[in-house]
């Protein structure tokens, strides 16, 4: 393994971005902001939930991401009859020792790829709330601690509407980013047919070279500089005004919540690192507030009526606030 060093400075942690960046980029294509985002999300200490039709390199931008920062990597591929159990694991019999032994779910992990959530029934959805906030887990009143680097990549498809379990807004809350994975542009696309079309079996990532460039020292280094950061109270005032907006206006029926505020300010600090400053500026918010504040707010009914979106709305509150100078 070929790992970069241990970052104590920001320009470790840009270069580390980057390095993660270009790893994954080797099999999937077109998606650099995104692979962004993610990476933000993982220095940060939050989760991404992934919407985008089927085929557009979800799962494989997931196991490549695991590849190049060298976390372990879980799947779950949610269905209608998938039992908390399932996910977190049970104590199961030992007929040998007479006694009940923990066989751990796949949830014990570090980079989870929680396929097509919103396919499962909320009791399921429900069992990965107290990893997802708290990173442990609670089996027949006995907690067990995950890794701190524990991180779920949720997926799903905004096509179908019968046989699908909307998320909660509790759940919907403990994601970092709502991120929306569109189709690649057409010399994207082509690219993607022209390495990808000419094999005839599920790519992998090591098919395509995608090294690990990281591990649990560069990542927690990476994390501890990110604390360094320096977030002005300018800049505090200003997330504060912009998620309080969301409340206040008319074409928001539900605004976000302290804790929308708290995790823009945490990953505007990480995408301030990845960038090679140790301070935070209005432009890192500004970028990162339709992720975070996207599946936090409910459009007013006459906001939908009119056609508009929660991006617009976003974008017109943007507009509207004073930006720090």
């Amino acid at each position: 393994m070929t790992a970069n060093p241990v970052a104590h400075s920001v320009e470790n942690v840009q270069a580390l971005g980057a390095a993660i960046e270009g790893e994954v980029a080797k099999i999937v294509f077109g998606q650099g902001p995104l692979t962004r985002m993610v990476t933000i999300a993982l220095l940060a200490g939050g989760h991404v939930l992934l919407e985008g039709p089927p085929g557009t390199a979800k799962t494989l931008l997931a196991q490549a991401f695991a590849r190049a920062t060298g976390l372990a990597f879980g799947r779950i591929q949610f269905t209608p009859d998938l039992m908390p159990g399932d996910i977190l694991g049970s104590n199961l019999f030992n007929f040998q020792t007479s006694s009940f032994t923990l066989t751990k779910g796949p949830i014990f992990t570090e980079l989870l790829l929680a396929d097509e959530i919103n396919r499962t029934p909320p009791k399921t959805q429900a069992a990965l709330l107290e990893a997802m906030q708290e990173r442990r887990v609670t089996i027949n009143g006995e907690a067990h601690v995950m890794s701190p680097r524990f991180t779920v990549l949720a997926t799903q498809n905004p096509i179908e509407q019968q046989g699908v379990y909307p998320l909660p807004e509790a759940q919907l809350d403990r994601f970092l980013f709502k991120l929306v994975v569109d189709y690649p542009a057409a010399d994207e696309e082509r690219r993607i047919v022209a390495d990808h079309g000419g094999r005839f079996k599920s790519p992998a990532v090591g098919d395509f070279g995608v090294t690990q460039v990281a591990d649990a020292k560069t990542i927690e280094a990476a994390i501890d500089t990110i604390a360094t950061v320096r977030l002005a109270d300018e800049i505090v005032d200003y997330i504060v005004r912009l998620v309080r907006a969301t409340r206040e206006s008319a074409d928001l029926e539900c605004g976000a919540s302290p804790r929308a505020a708290t995790l823009l300010a945490r990953a505007a600090c990480a995408a301030a690192a990845l960038d090679g400053r140790d301070y935070v500026i209005p432009d890192d918010v500004q970028r990162l507030a339709a992720g975070v504040l996207r599946h936090r707010v409910i459009l007013s009914a006459a906001a939908e009526i009119e056609g508009r979106n929660v991006e617009q709305v976003v974008a017109a509150l943007l507009e509207r606030e004073d930006v720090p100078r």
